[in-house]
């Protein structure tokens, strides 16, 4: 499918529930690779403008304001390619789709250098979107590592800019497996602001002083006794989201060590989550509209091996709910 872009400044109008929100916040979320320090270096070297003026990093804007990014040209990635398995599910002229596995970290940071998602796209795929930056190229959005699942990965920078659009506008269908603890009900839907947690700076919480707007929905639900095997959906895509709004609520994901979901003494029809040694979450299934064509595409990917194998340890699941 031949790419439809052209190179042009990215712009974006501030969303009614964005008003207020300091620029460069809005700017990491709209813009999916970038830290927020390199966005704040984009604006303090005068490529953010909002409605035509130079602005600063903690201006609070406004609902229908415009602002326009101006990225300076784009440096090669400087991650190293690395051959590395890819089960790329999906790839024309603007887009990758592919299921990631548990335990690969999605781009180079701290602690992980390389043998990462990053690092296998630049072995498979030789022309990725810059406006990640040099160590995120491509990358519109994130799985956590104890996470697999479908993503999709920009191939150039105005694919990146849609796709990012997307996500901010709630246009993308983004749905998981989860296997949670104690009962929780099809319908149920959690509205609560997730921000970093004050204490512990690895997790974040529903607590937090500072938090972003989160919404997510059980939409079925298999019940047994002691666990409930849902389906997720998010319309939002805040860090941790589905882990922390289900530990909040009191159920949270077997095998997530971080929110709760360990537990040394299990029944005995339930041993086989002993078995997990990730949190049993999977992106299942992911739609968005191609940023060439606009033509509504849909993905999905089965369980991986390791939590197909904790179903098949359990008993019989109730019917859907």
């Amino acid at each position: 499918m031949p790419s439809q872009f052209a190179t042009r400044p990215l712009s974006f109008t501030v969303p009614a529930e964005s008003s207020g929100q300091r620029l460069d916040r809005f700017l990491v979320s709209v813009l999916g690779g970038r830290s927020r320090s390199q966005i704040q270096k984009l604006i303090s070297d005068g490529h953010v403008t909002i409605d035509r003026r130079q602005a600063r990093a903690n201006v609070a804007m406004r609902d229908g304001e415009r602002v326009t990014v101006v990225l300076p040209d784009v440096t090669a990635a400087r991650a190293d390619a690395e051959a590395l398995p890819l089960d790329i599910l999906y790839q024309d002229a603007d887009v990758v789709v592919l299921n990631k596995p548990a335990g690969m970290v999605v781009h180079p940071g701290a602690g992980h250098p390389s043998g990462t998602l990053v690092n296998a796209l630049l072995h498979h795929v030789g022309d990725l979107s810059g406006i990640g930056g040099e160590l995120r190229p491509g990358i519109v959005h994130r799985l956590d590592r104890g996470t697999s699942g479908v993503m999709v990965v920009a191939k150039h920078d105005a694919a990146h800019q849609e796709l990012s659009r997307q996500f901010q506008d709630r246009e993308v269908e983004k749905e998981y497996i989860a296997l949670v603890w104690g009962v929780v009900q099809a319908g149920r839907r959690i509205d609560a602001a997730i921000g970093r947690d004050p204490v512990n700076r690895q997790k974040m919480s529903a607590r937090a002083r500072h938090a972003r707007e989160a919404v997510t929905r059980i939409t079925q639900a298999h019940h047994l006794r002691g666990v409930t095997l849902c389906r997720v959906a998010i319309f939002t895509g805040r860090t941790h989201q589905i882990r922390v709004h289900l530990n909040a609520i009191g159920h949270p994901i077997v095998g997530d060590s971080l929110y709760g979901g360990v537990r040394r003494r299990v029944a005995g029809d339930l041993r086989a989550v002993l078995r997990l040694d990730r949190p049993f979450l999977h992106s299942a299934r992911l739609a968005f509209s191609h940023p060439g064509g606009g033509q509504r595409m849909e993905f999905s990917a089965p369980l991986p091996s390791d939590l197909q194998g904790v179903l098949d340890g359990l008993p019989a699941w109730s019917d859907d709910e």
